[in-house]
């Protein structure tokens, strides 16, 4: 029998697919929705184009999920200050409207991040994660002890921000300097300097393998790795080939009671459950406790769209 739609769960942060075939229940489809923004919205989407709200800075920027033509508030799209638009032979530019700071902050609950149009349409922030950092502060907060997190290719540290601010000690990893700076300035934008954190500029799975052979052991990780990517000293990173044996490695650093694991990817092609799986063979042979994977999102104002922004898989105690 085809499998027909059961019922549809519309929770505050999550929705639910449910299907059944042949009357027994098979798969379960999560969407994670970061829907607790103040400073940040998603104001209309059309033709490759979002169209958001940074603090007071509104940025029309490509998203390849967004593959309708039409506008829900055309008006929206005179208001705004600059459009990164792609080129046909790669890479691509800003084309400034209003006048953008140089640099502006935007909060999320007791979080600040330094915000900047980069020259690859980023802004050195993905909003969609704040439903990953909620979840991880929670877990933290949880824990009757002192939690040890490693965080690898960190970016600008809004997972090292979210995990410090629950009471967590952070290594931070990152090949690239200029992202690792722009992490402390988001740590020292949200108060949080004096918290125990290091950052580390190197090629993660070199500075993992340093970690196994100094016995150095973390309660949680975190992992953010890019479709395809060069360490700090040219080494490749191939997100298809890589990414299994390195959850298998630093599965080797967690310790004797580890709190959670979490991937979460960007890559086109990767289906959630394949990093469900690769937790079940790594992690979950070593340790019991539970597994999920499922979509992150982000809801457009005033609407009922949501946008899909990447996968994740976690397991945790």
């Amino acid at each position: 029998m085809a499998k027909t739609l059961e019922n549809l769960i519309k929770c505050d942060k999550i929705y639910a697919i449910l299907y059944k075939e042949d009357s027994s229940l098979t798969t379960y489809k999560f969407m994670n929705i970061a829907n607790e923004w103040k400073e940040y919205k998603i104001l209309d989407m059309a033709d490759g184009q979002k169209l958001e709200k940074w603090g007071e800075v509104i940025l029309s920027r490509p998203d390849p999920q967004i593959i309708w033509k039409d506008k829900s508030f055309p008006k929206k799209w005179n208001e705004i200050n600059a459009t990164y638009h792609r080129s046909k032979t790669g890479g691509g530019s800003w084309e400034f409207n209003k006048k953008v700071p140089s640099r502006w902050q935007i909060k999320y609950k007791n979080l600040t991040f330094n915000i900047k149009p980069m020259g690859f349409k980023h802004t050195g922030l993905f909003p969609e994660q704040a439903v990953n950092w909620d979840w991880m502060i929670n877990k933290i907060k949880s824990e009757k002890r002192d939690i040890k997190v490693l965080n690898l290719f960190a970016y600008t540290g809004g997972a090292t921000v979210a995990c410090l601010s629950a009471g967590a000690s952070v290594c931070h990893v990152d090949s690239s300097k200029g992202m690792t700076t722009w992490a402390k300035e988001n740590v020292e934008s949200s108060g949080l300097q004096d918290r125990p954190v290091r950052f580390i500029v190197d090629d993660v799975v070199k500075f993992v393998n340093r970690e196994i052979r100094r016995e150095n052991k973390y309660d949680a990780i975190i992992m953010d790795p890019p479709s395809y990517g060069r360490g700090a000293k040219g080494e490749v990173w191939q997100f298809e080939e890589n990414i299994y044996d390195l959850v298998e490695l630093c599965s080797k650093v967690l310790s004797d009671n580890p709190l959670f694991f979490l991937i979460n990817s960007y890559t086109t092609g990767i289906s959630s459950k394949v990093l469900e799986d690769i937790l079940s063979l790594t992690v979950s042979k070593k340790f019991k406790g539970k597994l999920e994977s499922g979509e992150i999102g982000l809801p457009m104002e005033g609407s009922k769209l949501v946008l899909p922004c990447g996968i994740y898989g976690r397991w945790e105690k």
